[in-house]
């Protein structure tokens, strides 16, 4: 009995522990996500608060200042924003114009400073990938010089994920299709793979855009038109081509090969923009190494303080507080750094805490950073970054973005056994997930890096509270203060992570991709 007891004790008390510690974590997200911080918009003041209070965590943990200014990094911003009452889209067949409505039907995408007049015919392009790997292009043999491209977002379910994420991307996509001599693109989103239904994506459409003021950071150069069409209506643009909407998603389905062809239309666009400038917060600490040499290496652990900030109402509220995205990472920053310090946690390498700005605007905080880090580029070892997590229940399975890429698959799935935690792959590559967070901009740079995700069992209740909450709270003023959240569960991965970061500070030897990574290629660039 006394033995039972005892077995029963360890597990007690680390309950108790993530209780605490879970609440603890809880209270740095209540700050954050407070109407007070209205929605953290980057380049905004309650961004800027939100900053001075993590850079005030940052030193009340001991972090050492590593920032350009103290804890921050400034960073420049170019912002656009559609003047839609003066703007207008339409398709033109036969000299015709048929109106689109704005919000309704389209949506212009305003990231890059598009043209003010466009009138240009208009080709389907399947995809629209270009991967040599897999001797994939969809623009072979196509006239599309002076064209717009249309194509359905997505590619083959035999392309390996990594590959279809990274050439999936805003950036690379427009490499290839640049080349052509295309001036413009249309997406038809795959509604399968949207993680917000239309009706509440399309809200977004007035907000301000923003991208790295330096032009030579400009991603999209020569990009004319870009728009996003609403599936349910994606037949207005394929009426008359001979093939519809159904039919070709069909195909998608059923991962057959998707036609290339003339839609026999132009579309013509009158956009009028407004256009500013602003300056928003990385916010950067560091815990030095002890040993030697390795301290003059630095594993990053990240995360994104802006969310999308004030914008138009659903249920009357206006405030899109990002308590789950992505306060809770930050909270897990400061977390981490809190328990290092209580613990006496000495490393051999140093860690660097980076809350970046800009994420929702396009990973703008964490490219600026990777390419101009605060700490020498080639130091940097590993990338762990944190964002939306959602802990929304017991913490049974960690999703892993990346894991097979490199040898921080090995050493995060020895935390997880240790935990008790059962790791997964990415069960969704159609959503680019690994390209979608700020992993990906010290990917680029050649570093190491994972990206996480509570998981769940196909069909189990876990999957449907987490896709309740996309449909329902990601993005929206309801991703605030006033929901479920498993906090000890939180805590746990909060320990995880920490164990994680320790593993690959002490190891003798740092993170490399695996030889049969894609990602190996930017290691050499």
């Amino acid at each position: 009995m006394l033995r039972f007891f005892l077995a029963l004790v360890p597990l007690t008390l680390a309950a108790a522990d993530y209780a605490q510690e879970g609440q603890r974590w809880w209270s740095h997200i209540q700050v954050l996500a407070d109407d007070k911080m209205e929605g953290r918009n980057t380049g905004s003041e309650g961004h800027r608060k939100a900053a001075q209070y993590v850079a005030g965590e940052f030193e009340r943990n001991g972090l050492k200042p590593a920032g350009t200014s103290g804890y921050i990094q400034p960073v420049k911003f170019s912002v656009t924003q559609i003047d839609e009452p003066n703007s207008s889209l339409a398709i033109v067949r036969k000299g015709v114009a048929t109106p689109l409505n704005l919000g309704e039907d389209a949506t212009f995408s305003v990231r890059t400073r598009l043209a003010p007049q466009v009138d240009a015919a208009a080709v389907f392009v399947g995809h629209g990938l270009v991967i040599p790997e897999m001797h994939i292009d969809d623009f072979a043999g196509l006239d599309l010089k002076g064209k717009i491209i249309v194509y359905i977002n997505g590619g083959p379910a035999s392309i390996p994920s990594a590959l279809k994420a990274h050439y999936s991307s805003r950036g690379e996509r427009w490499k290839a299709i640049q080349k052509t001599g295309a001036i413009g693109v249309v997406e038809l989103p795959n509604p399968k793979s949207m993680d917000i239904p239309w009706e509440r994506a399309t809200l977004a459409r007035l907000s301000a855009t923003m991208s790295l003021a330096d032009p030579s950071l400009d991603e999209m150069p020569g990009l004319k038109f870009n728009v996003r069409i609403n599936p349910a209506h994606a037949d207005k643009v394929l009426e008359g081509s001979g093939h519809t909407f159904p039919e070709l998603l069909a195909l998608v389905d059923a991962s057959k090969p998707l036609p290339k062809f003339s839609l026999n239309l132009n579309f013509r666009a009158h956009l009028t923009m407004k256009t500013s400038q602003a300056e928003s917060q990385n916010v950067v600490g560091l815990l030095p190494g002890s040993d030697p040499k390795l301290k003059d290496e630095y594993v990053v652990y990240s995360a994104h303080l802006d969310h999308v900030g004030v914008g138009e109402p659903i249920n009357g509220d206006r405030i899109y507080n990002g308590a789950m995205d992505d306060a809770s990472g930050i909270a897990s920053l400061i977390e981490m750094a809190t328990i290092m310090k209580q613990e006496k946690i000495k490393l051999k390498r140093t860690i660097v805490f980076v809350a970046v700005t800009g994420e929702e605007k396009g990973l703008q905080g964490s490219r600026f950073f990777s390419l101009n880090p605060t700490v020498p580029k080639k130091n940097i070892v590993a990338d762990l970054n944190m964002d939306m997590f959602l802990p929304l229940f017991p913490l049974k399975y960690l999703e892993v973005q990346g894991l097979g890429e490199s040898t921080l698959g090995d050493q995060v799935r020895a935390a997880c056994q240790k935990a008790g935690v059962a790791v997964q792959a990415d069960k969704e590559p159609d959503r680019n997930l690994f390209i979608r967070s700020d992993q990906y901009s010290f990917i680029r740079q050649g570093v190491p890096a994972l990206a996480f995700k509570f998981g769940y069992v196909p069909g189990s209740p876990e999957e449907k509270i987490a896709k309740d909450w996309l449909k329902n709270r990601y993005h929206a003023p309801s991703d605030d203060l006033d929901q479920p959240v498993d906090r000890a569960a939180a805590a746990q991965f909060n320990r995880i992570l920490l164990d994680l970061g320790e593993r690959v500070a002490n190891a003798p030897d740092r993170p490399h991709w695996n030889a049969d990574s894609f990602f190996k290629r930017f290691a050499t660039e």
